[in-house]
């Protein structure tokens, strides 16, 4: 059905206590931000749950596809306000009945404002006998096949006839900013989904291995992916840090089984140098602890001694399937999988240390003169608008990466 109003209802937020209200702003702003091609969206504040006006009637699946990817979203549904009057609701729920008979239904009622007259179980009884009255289907209240809900809020009534889940979580904004390291494979966008879904404002930072190799390819599918993130809430453009030459100049100073481990400390340091300039408190990386040898817990923790800020890896407890599968259903897997050389592959030593020992990582690098090193891709980095970075590659038609 079409309509102009929609209810939506949050889940943790209603644990906040006195910063409640925080939450619910910052979450109605988002809202308002995913409907304002279709609005300006009207957000008003009711006990548990929002009401959402628009100017004009959208059909339920514009509702759906924006609404879905709003963290902080328990659940949501088109609605129809109503008077708070049994009659009327009743009336209501009779003109909207479905047109083919139902093997079964049930009206499930909710009262929030406590000095309305009738019991949410009276409402129910009520309204379930007028329906039964005038289709002679069968009550099922454990499996029905069509479903009235009605809400009895404050200053309104609420009637709708099917829920739609949220994301969960909390709204983007209320946890602070963080960095993330974007490396264009599966991993990563899938952990900074997850920080989004924290309610972190996630900084994308993607190195490539420009001027050399395929950097545009590479680029291109970083960008693509944060346009992908964007209904999620991930910031609209990306850092971009050709790391290239820095890599071949740690080539020519460093032993080959530790050039990964310098390439991903000196990651972390324009990283989080970057970070800071946004305002940002935290890194985060796709790191799943043991996948790769970068990410045994010696390689993790001499990678991390480069940082000051926390790194944080919301991936690590999780295998390859489950990443794989989150990655699925938030629709980065295609995108990941598409040509494009991710930096660490540019140079890669034919054996990599699992277990390095910080002290000799930290003597190479003072050959290496890594602290220039940062500084020279400090001063190449740039950010760019996702929308105008190199357009993206076309996906393999058969879903595999050549």
């Amino acid at each position: 059905m079409e309509s102009r109003y929609a209810v939506v209802h949050y889940a943790e937020i209603g644990l906040k206590g006195r910063n409640r209200g925080f939450f619910e702003r910052t979450l109605a702003r988002r809202i308002e931000e995913r409907l304002q091609d279709v609005g300006p969206a009207l957000v008003e504040r009711l006990p548990g749950r929002f009401l959402i006006r628009l100017p004009r009637p959208i059909p339920e699946a514009l509702w759906v596809e924006r609404l879905r990817t709003v963290f902080g979203i328990a659940y949501f549904a088109p609605a129809i306000p109503a008077a708070k009057d049994l009659h009327v609701l009743t009336k209501i729920v009779l003109r909207h009945l479905p047109s083919e008979p139902v093997p079964s239904f049930c009206i499930r009622a909710s009262r929030a404002d406590k000095s309305f007259p009738f019991t949410s179980q009276e409402i129910e009884r009520h309204i379930g006998a007028e329906v039964q009255r005038r289709t002679g289907w069968r009550v099922n209240l454990e499996e029905p096949a069509w479903v009235a809900y009605i809400e009895i809020a404050t200053n309104t009534a609420l009637v709708y006839f099917a829920r739609h889940r949220g994301p969960g979580g909390l709204p983007v904004g209320v946890s602070g900013k963080v960095g993330l390291l974007l490396s264009g494979g599966i991993d990563s966008p899938v952990a900074g989904y997850l920080m989004l879904k924290r309610g972190c404002e996630v900084i994308p930072i993607h190195f490539h291995s420009g001027p050399f190799g395929d950097w545009v390819a590479s680029e291109a599918k970083a960008a693509a992916l944060v346009r992908q993130l964007q209904p999620y809430g991930m910031n609209p453009w990306l850092y971009i840090a050709p790391i290239g030459e820095l890599q071949r100049a740690i080539v020519l100073a460093a032993p080959a089984p530790y050039r990964l481990i310098l390439y991903r400390r000196l990651m972390v340091r324009v990283a989080e140098a970057l970070t800071r300039r946004e305002g940002g408190l935290a890194l985060v990386t796709g790191d799943s602890l043991g996948q790769v040898a970068s990410q045994t817990l010696e390689s993790l923790s001499v990678i991390e001694d480069a940082a000051t800020m926390p790194i944080l890896r919301p991936l690590i407890g999780m295998d390859k399937v489950e990443i794989i599968e989150r990655a699925r259903a938030i629709g980065t897997y295609e995108l990941s999988i598409m040509p494009g050389e991710d930096c660490c592959q540019f140079l890669m030593p034919a054996r990599v240390i699992t277990r390095p020992a910080l002290e000799t990582v930290r003597e190479i690098e003072a050959r290496v003169r890594m602290e220039e090193l940062v500084t020279q891709a400090l001063e190449q980095a740039m950010r760019v608008p996702a929308s105008r970075a190199a357009p993206a590659p076309v996906p393999d038609p058969k879903g595999l990466a050549p």
